[in-house]
């Protein structure tokens, strides 16, 4: 089994890499909508998805 903490750690690294390949693509200054939607696709296609229905206000 693989220790809790080396799983997040993976989890995260992923994320991270997902929103520098968002911002790469995009380039700064739009609104965070549209980074939060790129976001979304570019976590779907590395394999993650999300299991929530509203992100945070």
């Amino acid at each position: 089994m693989i220790p809790r903490d080396t799983v997040i750690d993976r989890l995260t690294w992923r994320v991270i890499a997902c929103a520098i390949e968002v911002h790469r693509e995009m380039g700064p200054g739009l609104l965070e909508s549209i980074y939060r939607e790129c976001l979304l696709l570019e976590l779907a296609n590395d394999g993650l998805h999300r299991n929530d229905t509203e992100g945070p206000s």
